[in-house]
């Protein structure tokens, strides 16, 4: 709430209200709430069967499903930083979330957003080795290589966060403490600073274009790469093959840029606080749950992967009983 400060009328804030989807009646807000808890579960049980079962069936143990392991972990991450407290602000409507909360939100929100950016175009660059470079594929791609590639995905997410939410959070809030979003994203929170924030929006604009474009021109890249190698296929059997292990990726890329894209390059003048909050469900609640579904039902390796692992667990069972 805001906190009066002596000598003055100007107020200070110490917590924020997530104006979320307090707008809509009461029965609209109970049927979000059974719908993004529906949502919520299918996300974390995906993403939790994507991890164990690439850990459990060696048959898996690769680096393209290595660096899939790690987008599963980074999608659970990410919808346990937003989420929950969603659900909560529609379940038992206090929309309350504290300074320290927000803070805290937003640094994560930003850690496992930029990641996501590098971690696909990571993944990008193993299906261009894997495609156009087959035979010296296995020796490029070791586990040393994984191991490092894997740590400069996780790692920009860090000074990204960090500057930015340290920067953001150091401005003063004043007045109004009422955050136009479901979850303590920079643009809502920004325009609550009584401050002169020209320099940071400077920053934080070219921030999000080098964090979004520059992963996605590695992909662009390596994609280029890969429709030139698979054109140079004689057979169209083999041209299907090579298409089809990289296929649910790029649908994931896809998925992932396009809803991004639209809600932070869109213009000022087309981008109203609800547009921007239905963008957003697209990317941290939609794309976190497609993302298993994709990879599973597209991918005959990770579908007869859950199947030997189901028979395993079966078995297993029988044998206790």
């Amino acid at each position: 709430m805001p906190i009066p400060v002596t000598g003055g009328n100007v107020t200070r804030v110490s917590d924020f209200i997530l104006m979320s989807f307090s707008s809509l009646p009461t029965e609209i807000q109970s049927l979000l709430f059974m719908m993004f808890l529906i949502i919520y579960l299918i996300t974390l049980m995906g993403n939790s069967l994507i991890i164990l079962v690439t850990l459990a069936d060696s048959v898996l143990h690769s680096p393209m499903y290595f660096f899939l392991r790690n987008l599963s972990f980074l999608e659970i991450g990410f919808n346990l930083v937003i989420v929950p407290k969603m659900l909560g602000t529609l379940l038992t409507r206090d929309t309350t979330i504290s300074f320290l909360g927000c803070a805290i939100q937003m640094y994560f929100f930003f850690f496992f957003g930029v990641a996501e950016c590098f971690f696909l175009a990571t993944m990008a660059y193993d299906r261009y080795l894997a495609i156009c470079n087959p035979l010296h594929y296995p020796i490029i791609m070791n586990q040393r290589t994984c191991a490092k590639l894997a740590a400069a995905s996780w790692f920009p997410g860090f000074p990204v966060a960090t500057v930015q939410t340290t920067w953001l959070f150091s401005f003063p809030f004043c007045g109004t403490n009422k955050v136009n979003h479901f979850f303590c994203d920079s643009p809502p929170v920004l325009s609550l600073v009584c401050a002169n924030t020209a320099l940071f929006e400077i920053y934080a604009i070219i921030g999000t274009i080098l964090v979004i474009m520059t992963p996605c021109m590695l992909i662009l890249c390596s994609y280029t790469h890969i429709a030139a190698a698979i054109l140079k296929i004689p057979s169209a059997k083999g041209k299907r093959k090579a298409f089809s292990t990289c296929s649910s990726h790029l649908l994931v890329v896809s998925l992932f840029y396009v809803s991004s894209s639209l809600t932070y390059f869109r213009p000022k003048s087309n981008n109203s606080p609800e547009s921007k909050k239905l963008l957003s469900l697209s990317y941290t609640i939609v794309t976190p749950m497609l993302n298993p579904i994709i990879y599973s039902l597209r991918n005959k390796e990770v579908k007869n992967a859950l199947s030997r692992t189901f028979h395993k667990a079966i078995n297993l069972r029988n044998c206790i009983l």
